[in-house]
């Protein structure tokens, strides 16, 4: 969802550089990309134990995520060619979505932007044990759709999203995020790189 449908991770970024600088910890320059795919438990300790927001985790997650889901409700950051994207695709295959957001998140997301009908299933990272590049998420999304992992395919933005899906044995096609680009062996590890919405047909997919 993030940096895929949604252009978020800035968003994401300020929110919890503020919550990090309000409560007198240290933010870092590698903090961002390290927190990229982690699942809520696992980016809150992280806040926690590394940049020393002295608060516990799962009040860190919330003051993140209130801030988050005020900047949404202004205005949504909806990528261009996101609804016609997910139209096409839904055409053809039921959609699962596997996110690394916490559940508010990925269902305030899906009501405002009016994509939520079009998702049979729907998984946060804080469902599963692991978060990306961790597969499971992504195993969880197929079991939900009662789909073999190995016939599903995946549209990643990021390096731990690209590993999760493919460490989930999926077909990945990467639509490289333009503010955090995913690293060269990540790309390298994509089937298919594409560089806009625009171009994410059925034909991509499946590989055509």
């Amino acid at each position: 969802m993030d940096g895929v449908l949604v252009d978020s991770e800035q968003l994401w970024d300020a929110a919890r550089r503020e919550v990090a600088e309000e409560t007198g910890g240290r933010w870092h320059a590698e903090a961002t990309e390290a927190m990229m795919g982690m699942s809520s438990l696992e980016w809150s300790r992280y806040m926690h134990e590394v940049i020393g927001v002295p608060l516990p985790p799962e009040e860190i997650s919330g003051a993140v995520v209130e801030r988050l889901l005020g900047l949404y409700e202004k205005r949504l950051p909806l990528i261009p060619g996101a609804r016609e994207a997910v139209g096409r695709l839904v055409e053809c295959w039921p959609l699962g979505l596997a996110s690394s957001s916490n559940r508010p998140v990925i269902d305030r997301v899906l009501m405002l932007s009016g994509l939520d009908r079009h998702f049979r299933v729907t998984v946060s990272s804080e469902e599963v044990r692991r978060g990306k590049p961790a597969p499971d998420v992504y195993l969880e999304a197929a079991r939900r759709l009662g789909a073999d992992p190995n016939r599903c395919a995946a549209v990643e933005d990021s390096t731990n999203g690209i590993l999760a899906a493919k460490n989930a044995g999926m077909r990945v096609i990467s639509i490289p995020n333009r503010e955090f680009p995913p690293k060269e062996e990540a790309l390298r590890a994509a089937d298919a790189v594409v560089g806009s919405l625009e171009k994410l047909t059925p034909q991509v997919v499946c590989g055509e």
